[in-house]
Parts: C-alpha cells; sequence; structure tokens
C-alpha cells in the first residue's frame, strides 16, 4: 500500500475532533496550615492532604452535567485517534455531532451567566458556612477562613475560568523545513535536523493511523459480540423474558453501526443486516407468546455474539488495505463542448 495512502482516507471520511469543556472547579489544595498543623511536620511522601471545596458542590452540577453529556455525545460518536490526541468523528456523524454540540455549548454559556450572576452572593454564604465550621475543626479559624476568602477569584477574573470550545481538524504528514540562518553550515545542519525529525514523525503517523483502523474494526466487532451477551443477560434474568426496549437496543446499534462504519467493514455489516432481517421483524410479545421463537432468538444473538467475538480476533489486514484504497480514488473531467478531451486528476479530499 502506498505510503499515505490510509491517511488520505480518513481525511476523506472524516475529520478529528476535541472538545474542551472548563469551568471554575472551586477547590483549592489543603494546605498544613490550613489545618492549624506544623508544615514541617507533615511529610508530602507520606500524608495528601487532599483539596478544598469553597462552595457546596451543587453549585457546580450543571457544569459537570453539561461537561458529562458532551464527552459522552462525542466518544458515543467517534473513535479515539492515535493514543487520545483527539476522537475521529466520520462524516456521517459531522452534522449530528456538531449540531448537539451547539447545543450544549448554548446551554453551557447561559448557565456560566446565571453562576456569575450569583458569584457573590455564593462568595458570602460560603465564608459564613466556612466560618462555622472553621471554628470546629482548627484553633484558630481566622486563619483558615483568610485563606479560603483569598481562594475566590475576584469577580472581573471568574469568566476567565469558564469556556467551551470544539476544534475541528485534520491530520497530516509533516515535510522537510527549512529554516534562514546566518550561515550556510548552520542553515544545511538545521534543516537535515528537521527533515529527519519529519520523516520519523510521518513513520510514527503511518503506523499509528494503520492501528487506528484496525483498531476501529475490531472494537466494533467487540461492542457487537458484548451487546448480544447483555441482551441475553437481560432476557435471562429479567422478569418478562424478552423486552420491547432490548430489541431496540439491537435496532440502534445496527443504525449505528452503519453511520460510525467508515471504513467499511462488509463482513460485519451483512452479519447485522441478516439478524435484522431474521429477528427484529418481530416484536417482543411475539417473541414472548412462542417458545419456539423465544429460543430461536436466543440462538441467534448467541450465534451472532460468537461470531463477533471470533471476527474480532481476526487479522483485519485486508478491510485495512481495502480502506487505504479510498485514499487513491481518482476523478476525470468530461470533455466540454467541442474542446480537446481534458483529463484531470485529483486526490479526493
Amino acid at each position: 500500500m502506498k505510503e499515505n495512502q490510509l491517511l488520505d482516507a480518513l481525511t476523506r471520511e472524516g475529520v478529528l475532533i476535541n472538545v474542551s469543556v472548563r469551568y471554575w472547579r472551586a477547590a483549592k489544595k489543603l494546605t498544613a496550615e490550613d489545618l492549624g498543623l506544623d508544615p514541617e511536620s507533615v511529610k508530602s511522601r507520606l500524608i495528601s492532604l487532599g483539596h478544598k471545596k469553597l462552595i457546596p458542590k451543587e453549585a457546580l452540577q450543571a457544569f459537570a452535567l453539561i461537561e458529562s453529556r458532551t464527552h459522552a455525545l462525542v466518544e458515543a460518536n467517534s473513535f479515539p485517534f492515535l493514543n487520545g490526541l483527539a476522537h475521529f468523528l466520520p462524516n456521517t456523524k459531522l452534522e449530528e455531532v456538531t449540531r448537539k454540540l451547539t447545543e450544549l455549548e448554548q446551554e453551557f454559556h447561559e448557565e456560566k451567566q446565571r453562576f456569575i450572576g450569583r458569584y457573590a452572593e455564593m462568595r458570602q454564604t460560603a465564608a459564613k458556612e466556612w466560618w462555622t465550621l472553621a471554628q470546629k475543626l482548627v484553633k484558630t479559624p481566622e486563619k483558615l477562613v483568610a485563606a479560603i476568602s483569598e481562594s475566590f477569584p475576584c469577580p472581573e477574573r471568574m469568566e476567565q475560568s469558564f469556556g467551551f470550545t470544539t476544534q475541528l481538524f485534520q491530520i497530516t504528514i509533516p515535510e522537510g523545513l527549512g529554516m534562514n540562518l546566518v550561515t550556510v553550515k548552520d542553515q544545511i545542519n538545521v534543516i537535515q535536523a528537521r527533515e529527519s525529525a519529519a520523516r520519523q514523525a510521518a513513520d510514527k503517523i503511518n503506523q499509528g493511523v494503520e492501528g487506528f483502523v484496525a483498531e476501529c474494526v475490531a472494537s466494533m466487532r467487540a461492542e457487537t459480540a458484548k451487546l448480544c451477551e447483555d441482551m441475553l443477560a437481560s432476557m435471562r434474568d429479567g422478569k418478562t423474558g424478552v423486552h420491547q426496549k432490548t430489541l431496540n437496543r439491537l435496532v440502534k446499534f445496527i443504525d449505528e453501526f452503519k453511520a460510525l462504519n467508515f471504513v467499511g467493514d462488509r463482513q460485519l455489516e451483512e452479519e447485522l443486516e441478516r439478524v435484522k432481517r431474521e429477528f427484529l421483524s418481530q416484536n417482543a410479545e411475539e417473541y414472548r407468546d412462542s417458545d419456539h421463537a423465544r429460543q430461536r432468538l436466543q440462538d441467534g444473538l448467541k450465534n451472532l455474539a460468537d461470531t463477533a467475538r471470533e471476527m474480532a480476533r481476526q487479522d483485519n489486514r485486508e478491510i485495512v488495505e481495502r480502506f487505504g484504497q479510498l485514499g487513491v480514488r481518482r476523478f476525470h473531467v468530461d470533455p466540454v463542448l467541442d474542446e480537446p478531451a481534458a483529463c484531470s486528476e485529483s486526490k479526493v479530499a
């Protein structure tokens, strides 16, 4: 396979996404002085004093929930790329994910404005609560309360502690870099060093991309097996045997797989379509009313789990190489009117 074909194919089939949610955590590291202890007697190698919460944690729960929903959205619709450098988001999921991220960002900013509007009041309330608590905790409550008070950011700077950013980008192979230096000798040495670093980085990225594509194939197959096992456990342990929600989980998974299958895993896709045709045209009530149909469903799910688990262990080099062919697809421009036929070749970005 040509060196950069896989990377070209990834560029064609999706983008990298990185979402950052920042908000004031209202926490400050405890010191020995806060607790009225002698700093010399507290050995950091053996004792960790932890952190103090400046305000009740429920005051920040809305931000924690938005952060959790944001990361869950990205993780459910993408694949970790190069050890978590970013997540690869297939084109088929781009519109849905970015739209939902925009909604979450708006929700985040609205909550931020509410929080900042209440900040002065929360700060005063926290100071009173800490004073009451400090009198019970330490011999010199004034020092602890003063340290708490100093830990609160100024209201004017609070805005800087919040941020919701979404970055979409694509990774490219670095090329040799030049640099204008005073002497030709220095210039040659630096350029050679940079070109060597660029080659090493390119090799590392190419190896990482190949491993990433292979891991995407294996992970989707493993998730299929796990879902089937979870469904079988639900049917075995549930009071009603087969519940419609259980069947709907598989229907949703098959639809999600089609959107996430940017690699083109036709083998698993065919297996899922077969299961959908054979088992998901009946509803839960029909399965509950027929022992034969219910046993047939359980056998089908077990077979799919076994097949998917075995597929996950297989060498999927053929799928990776087939996906890489997307990076070298060419197209031709048809002749225009009576002009001589012209041919244009271009990589599909």
